[in-house]
């Protein structure tokens, strides 16, 4: 497994995502993926699933400590007064006494940026979080967060070989902030893509892999792929035992310039 060290702490830079997964399948597909070695489990207030999210990490019987485990707060709780009560009530769901990290969700034009990160840092400050970051953040929002003296360790954004990110994950990378990966196979879009699968059958591998495997070897960049199938779990796993070469890297970056963006929500920022 590779490691992204940041703030002193080595966070895995493959982890497992818990969107759309109801309460049954996250009870079960958290404890496959931690018994197949995930050591780092990504949920949210908005998906539903904190509470088996955290059963099945106590249920693992591996120590807490051995977990990075990442929650955000939804953007309709970014204010002094909503904050840090959902916060706490993300703990108690989650059955633990911190997260090792926190994150602003999706930013919120109608709440001050201010407030929210006075929040988000409080929460730090609290013990309810070793890290904090923000998500779905495009480099304006990044500038004006670390700006008001945030020291967040990522922006987690989509990004998948069929969407160019190229300008905020180098603005991220000036700022030694990471970038991390949601929806890195573009939610299934990638699957059957020629080019990929070409280079993948040199190793035996399948185009899934060829793009995790193509964000592994990126500087400082994690990706939490998600599924709820213990097949795909394995193989998404699987990654570290082969490297693409400059040429496959280089195949796999024309493929932005398609641009194609899966995650469109009406209440998105301006992109990059």
């Amino acid at each position: 497994m590779k490691h992204i060290h940041v703030q002193g702490t080595a966070i895995p830079a493959l982890g497992f995502g818990t969107l759309y997964l109801d309460e049954k399948t996250a009870l079960r597909m958290v404890g496959a993926a931690i018994a197949e070695g995930y050591r780092h489990i990504d949920t949210a207030q908005i998906y539903l699933n904190e509470s088996p999210v955290g059963s099945a990490i106590k249920a693992s019987g591996v120590p807490r400590d051995n977990i990075f485990l990442t929650t955000k707060v939804w953007f309709d709780k970014l204010t002094k007064k909503d904050f840090l009560p959902s916060v706490e009530e993300s703990l108690r769901k989650l059955k633990t006494d911190y997260v090792d990290l926190l994150l602003i969700h999706w930013p919120n034009p109608e709440i001050p940026l201010e407030e929210s990160v006075e929040q988000l840092q409080l929460a730090r400050d609290k013990g309810y979080t070793k890290h904090i970051g923000v998500s779905n953040f495009p480099v304006k929002l990044v500038e004006q967060t670390l700006a008001l003296g945030a020291d967040i360790i990522t922006n987690q954004v989509e990004y998948h070989p069929l969407i160019d990110q190229t300008k905020l994950h180098s603005y991220l990378r000036e700022k030694n902030v990471t970038l991390t990966a949601y929806s890195p196979i573009a939610q299934g879009e990638i699957i059957g893509n020629q080019q990929l699968k070409e280079i993948g059958e040199k190793y035996g591998k399948n185009e899934i892999q060829v793009a995790l495997r193509w964000m592994m070897q990126q500087p400082d960049v994690l990706a939490l792929p998600r599924t709820s199938n213990e097949a795909n779990l394995k193989s998404n796993f699987q990654i570290f035992d082969f490297e693409l070469t400059t040429d496959d890297m280089a195949q796999v970056d024309k493929l932005k310039e398609q641009n194609r963006r899966v995650v469109t929500p009406d209440f998105a920022p301006e992109w990059d």
